[in-house]
């Protein structure tokens, strides 16, 4: 519509209309924003009586009720208001026709947040967290095709061509953005292949090229991961698919290998008595323990200065870090006390003479 059109039809709406119709366009407007108020007020007090509980579909409903009616209602008041207003028959029309259309697209648009409550309702009969991932992209992939949807109806009214011309229309534009936009494209497939995989689970902690951080979010294009100090790392999905996880979460259990050296000259009775120690000691704490994994003791070497004893064992639960830190405290200290008693004495690197100092 050029200026000169909005200018006749202004000039034409002052003409063939009273200061009465104006008072009324205003009052119909008025009148359906007051609407929209008090569905909002209601809604609200309905939301209140309504007992708390995420999968309760009528509350999920009443609150999406309450963000959307106002809008709705004072765009009906609009089209009311334009019936009374004497312009043109077909540019009113196609005036409440758009209107109509962004009505039903902002409601559709809304009523998307459905889908979480669907997603919700999933989740409390799974055990996994696979629909928390879900829920973000099922959401945003509604909400970006009911607009998509939306503008295409906006646009066949607008210009009076069939819906066919303008798909096809699109679908030239389209591939022009597609080779614009590859990179997106490829994180959208990517978030595809994660959501297949199941590398990861929201809150899992992974390592990803040398990255360590708990699973934060998966969306569309990225996944975010909060490291242990505190930073907010973006990884594109398209980059991600490809990368070796580790996922430290789903391990089973926390493994320990440490190395007790002993001085040289301890004698062989002495060793086999430090070996019996340790073994005492883990078998002591053997609740803390993998049941599948018993813990391992070996004399299993001579170094240059030291004679080795090592020790493996796997802890469990593996999702206990600070347990599994506070476990292998009390054992060390377990072990250095009894070997303080026994007399054994460990090689440490201070202790040791230089052989090349020996007269």
């Amino acid at each position: 519509m050029d200026s000169a059109t909005v200018t006749t039809v202004v000039q034409q709406a002052i003409e063939k209309n009273t200061f009465f119709d104006f008072l009324l366009m205003i009052l119909l407007v008025l009148t359906g924003f007051l609407a929209g108020r008090f569905l909002k007020y209601f809604c609200e007090q309905a939301i209140r009586k309504t007992p708390l509980g995420q999968n309760s579909l009528h509350r999920t409903a009443l609150e999406l009720a309450a963000r959307t009616t106002t809008f709705p209602a004072s765009v009906i008041g609009v089209c009311f208001a334009l019936k009374v207003l004497a312009i043109r028959g077909a540019l009113r029309g196609d005036v409440i026709a758009v209107l109509v259309t962004v009505v039903v697209t902002y409601i559709v648009y809304q009523a998307v947040e459905l889908s979480g409550w669907w997603v919700r309702h999933l989740r409390a009969k799974t055990r996994t967290a696979l629909d928390d991932m879900m829920e973000p992209v099922v959401r945003k992939t509604l909400r970006t095709i009911v607009v998509i949807l939306g503008l295409v109806q906006v646009a066949q009214q607008l210009s009076d061509k069939p819906i066919t011309s303008i798909l096809a229309g699109l679908g030239v534009g389209g591939l022009a953005v597609a080779l614009a936009a590859q990179d997106t494209i490829k994180n959208f497939f990517g978030s595809l292949v994660i959501f297949a995989d199941r590398p990861f689970q929201l809150g899992d902690s992974v390592c990803v090229d040398g990255i360590d951080g708990s699973v934060e979010e998966v969306g569309m294009r990225s996944t975010r991961l909060r490291t242990a100090d505190g930073h907010l790392v973006t990884i594109p999905n398209g980059e991600l698919a490809n990368k070796t996880i580790r996922n430290v979460t789903r391990r089973p259990y926390l493994k320990r290998v440490t190395n007790l050296a002993l001085a040289c000259d301890t004698p062989s009775g002495k060793v086999d008595q430090a070996i019996a120690i340790v073994k005492e000691e883990l078998n002591r704490a053997n609740e803390k323990l993998h049941p599948g994994m018993p813990p391992r003791v070996h004399f299993n070497e001579f170094n240059a200065a030291s004679l080795n004893i090592q020790v493996i064992y796997w802890f469990a639960p593996a999702s206990d870090y600070w347990g599994f830190m506070e476990f292998d405290q009390k054992f060390n200290l377990a072990v250095l006390r009894r070997f303080n008693e026994e007399g054994i004495e460990f090689a440490f690197p201070g202790r040791i003479q230089d052989p090349g100092k020996t007269g």
